[in-house]
């Protein structure tokens, strides 16, 4: 009260209490503008716990989309969310408006305020986010298809635009593949330091191997539709590994560091131990498939029932049948429910079976056998296990045909990304369907999500054209753009 009196009375000769009003009434624990350092913890952990599960029920896109379509769980009750093709509205919604809205405006403030006349100029930071947009992007194109892409993420440009147009997948490819190289070139190891970088923590040889291994993952899944440019990228890296590194080793893994901290804890643990939530056991075909290989893996995948043994029960068997099986369906395994279990976006072992696919294919030199090996021992050493001869000899020698179905056991948790490569792809061969399950979606495994219903009344326009380019209906069975058969 005092200091207004004193700048009321000595306003007209002095001035200097209007001089910093401003600064005066600026509350410190609400700023109006957050730093790079800020934005980037939040908007990782936002998308990739979207992708690794999602707390809130009817959300859960991994844990009651992906890994039920994909077998890896099945449900034991409510077999109507997700395991058996049914979605909830909610489902597409949220998951839409989440992706674009925590995680890529966030990411796109990072890139404009870190880049070229930005208040924080700092490349590192601008390539770091350029690498998570992309990745962001993947997510939302290889689940919907087309998307806004080219003029999305606009809304606060000098120039607004609220109703983007959709991008088809080839052109959203073609733009995530170019920001990756550019992303790479942005990244400079010994330069700026960065904070808040919950994924590496500040390792910028990390974040390029990263953005390299993400391009190779790209480029092999377009490989079928765009194969001399495909081609040519995977060569590019692999011919220069000083320019353009990659993964060597399972340390250099894309992981989210969960904590103890309640809201960072790891999403499978939040919805299975805090919530108390027991909705799912492993599902019978993985642990068919894993007991016929000897696989060690599922000991860890998996917890024993009480007989000791690792069984599990089919997908889409209605609540009355599949409660039955709760006294004999094994629980996922602890490694994934602790509060610090890693969420992970890619690791070396994927790498290495993506190049053994690629190799196998013809659209890169090295031996396919190799890279389907290392891939194997890879995905055993994440878990701390040995691969045997005896293992290798029972999987037999490297085809496409195994190679896809190591990939989708070393994908255990990735749903989403086993869901894509298995949409990409026809394998592995899941087995027919249990006699007594019952399927929505006339019993076709889901090839994409619908569009939200903001779109038709927000961007009806745009709306219909992306429809147009998924063959004329919103629904959950056309085939997208990078599907080979």
């Amino acid at each position: 009260m005092k200091r207004i009196v004193l700048c009321i009375l000595t306003l007209l000769t002095v001035g200097s209490c209007t001089k910093e009003f401003d600064k005066m009434n600026v509350d410190p624990n609400n700023p109006t503008a957050l730093s790079p350092q800020y934005l980037l913890p939040y908007a990782i952990e936002k998308v990739v716990d979207r992708s690794w599960g999602g707390r809130t029920r009817f959300e859960r896109l991994n844990l009651d989309g992906a890994m039920l379509w994909m077998q890896y769980l099945t449900r034991n009750i409510y077999s109507n969310e997700g395991d058996n093709y049914g979605l909830s509205v909610a489902f597409y919604n949220n998951n839409w408006t989440s992706l674009f809205n925590d995680g890529l405006v966030n990411f796109q403030r990072i890139v404009t305020l870190s880049g070229a006349g930005g208040q924080y100029q700092n490349t590192n930071y601008e390539g770091i986010a350029m690498v998570m947009r992309t990745w962001t992007f993947s997510l939302l194109t290889d689940l919907y298809g087309p998307i806004p892409y080219t003029e999305a993420l606009k809304g606060t440009a000098d120039q607004p635009n609220y109703t983007p147009s959709y991008d088809s997948m080839d052109k959203i490819y073609a733009g995530m593949l170019a920001d990756l190289k550019t992303a790479n070139e942005k990244l400079v190891v010994g330069g700026a330091a960065v904070s808040g970088d919950i994924l590496y923590n500040g390792d910028i040889l990390k974040w390029k191997k990263f953005a390299n291994s993400l391009r190779l993952r790209l480029a092999n899944r377009q490989a079928a539709k765009k194969l001399a440019e495909s081609k040519a990228i995977m060569a590019e890296i692999l011919g220069d590994p000083t320019k353009y590194p990659v993964f060597t080793s399972n340390a250099d893994n894309a992981t989210l560091k969960t904590t103890e901290v309640l809201s960072s804890n790891n999403e499978f643990f939040l919805v299975m131990v805090n919530d108390s939530r027991t909705d799912w056991n492993v599902s019978k075909t993985l642990t068919d498939k894993l007991n016929a290989l000897g696989d060690e893996r599922l000991k860890v995948y998996a917890q024993p029932n009480k007989a000791g043994k690792y069984e599990g029960h089919a997908n889409g068997l209605p609540d009355a049948i599949a409660t039955t099986y709760l006294a004999t369906s094994s629980n996922i395994g602890t490694y994934f429910i602790q509060k610090t279990s890693p969420e992970v976006i890619m690791t070396f072992a994927e790498l290495n079976l993506i190049l053994a696919e690629a190799a196998q294919d013809g659209d890169i030199t090295g031996s396919a056998q190799s890279y389907f090996e290392k891939g194997i021992t890879a995905s055993f050493d994440q878990y701390g296990l040995k691969v045997t001869d005896t293992y290798l000899k029972t999987v037999g020698a490297v085809s496409k045909a195994n190679i896809m179905e190591q990939k989708w056991i070393a994908l255990f948790g990735q749903g989403l990304e086993a869901w894509t490569e298995y949409r990409r792809t026809g394998l592995p061969v899941l087995p027919a369907k249990d006699p007594r399950a019952v399927f929505e979606n006339d019993g076709v495994l889901p090839t994409r999500l619908p569009f939200p219903t903001s779109e038709s009344s927000l961007n009806e326009a745009n709306y219909t054209k992306g429809i147009a380019l998924v063959g004329g209906k919103n629904d959950t069975k056309a085939k997208l753009w990078w599907a080979e058969n």
